[in-house]
């Protein structure tokens, strides 16, 4: 019974974090700035609550690992993450929030692919049917979508190359599994803010927040996305089941499509909403078939 509830309880949390970093795309859209500027700020103003939650839990301001490689390999995946969400953020400006975050979400499937290149890790007849799914519902959101009809088809195909980059630096985290998960989100924070610097230069244009309403906005994306979503999620993740993780986390882009079509009114037709529905399906069963196998190889 008690074994029950705590399940339960970790999958709450995990459930909140996604619908935390579910809000993220409004942020984004909300926000004036350049989409690498955007990047920025979402980690620089999130490192001092990283430092404030290691004093809480570790008693402690340094964030110490137990390899010295950890760093290095966090500095990669922090490259791939941040061109994740400089792709992401820009996205945003050419096609609707539902497809830019349901795209992006299929990178477990990109994470499978990349595992078997480099890694030889098994592809799984489960693994196919997923990638097949997922992908139906992608090509049918985008081919009937309102973007698509107005040749606005480069947004989708920036959320898919962002997927790739999120799916590398999802493959390189999980390979870090035996250091704080505490420490990862740290390091992973704190180099995509110092490789932001050179991208948000070269796009010019804000690059510093000149309202009180744009610095608000920015410190909710770092607080209740970056900070709040990202641990919830990696508390919780470790301590459920590969299905229950699954279905907690396809509220993250459920949560973004909501929100956008009661604030940005970018309300979906049935045809769109049944391809949304394949592809939260196949990004279900390819997170599972994937947890499963990180599950298995430690």
């Amino acid at each position: 019974m008690k074994t029950n509830f705590q399940r339960t309880n970790h999958f709450l949390i995990l459930t909140l974090g996604a619908v935390l970093i579910g809000f993220a795309p409004i942020f984004v859209k909300w926000s004036m700035l350049s989409s690498s500027a955007i990047s920025f700020y979402r980690m620089l103003l999130a490192i001092p609550f990283l430092f404030l939650l290691n004093l809480k839990l570790n008693k402690k301001f340094k964030f110490t690992v137990n390899d010295s490689k950890t760093i290095f390999f966090a500095a990669l995946a922090s490259l791939a993450f941040t061109t994740d969400l400089t792709l992401w953020h820009y996205s945003m400006n050419i096609t609707s929030v539902s497809n830019a975050t349901i795209i992006v979400n299929s990178s477990p499937v990109f994470v499978a692919i990349l595992g078997y290149i480099f890694f030889r890790e098994k592809l799984s007849r489960s693994f196919v049917v997923s990638f097949l799914i997922t992908y139906i519902g992608i090509l049918g959101l985008i081919y009937f979508s309102n973007n698509y009809a107005t040749g606005r088809i480069v947004g989708d195909i920036l959320c898919l190359i962002a997927a790739f980059f999120y799916g590398v630096y999802l493959l390189i985290i999980a390979k870090l599994g035996k250091e704080n998960s505490l420490n990862i989100i740290f390091y992973t924070t704190l180099f995509c803010c110092l490789f932001s610097i050179i991208p948000m230069f070269i796009q010019g244009g804000n690059m510093i927040p000149s309202t009180s309403f744009e610095w608000i906005n920015l410190l909710l994306l770092a607080v209740l996305c970056q900070f709040g979503g990202q641990y919830l999620i990696t508390h919780g993740i470790g301590k459920i089941s590969a299905s229950e993780g699954s279905v907690g986390l396809l509220m993250q882009p459920i949560t973004a499509t909501i929100l956008a079509a009661f604030i940005f009114g970018e309300i979906l037709n049935i045809t769109q909403i049944i391809f949304v529905f394949v592809a939260l399906f196949g990004i279900y069963l390819a997170r599972i078939n994937l947890t499963r196998n990180q599950q298995k190889q430690t």
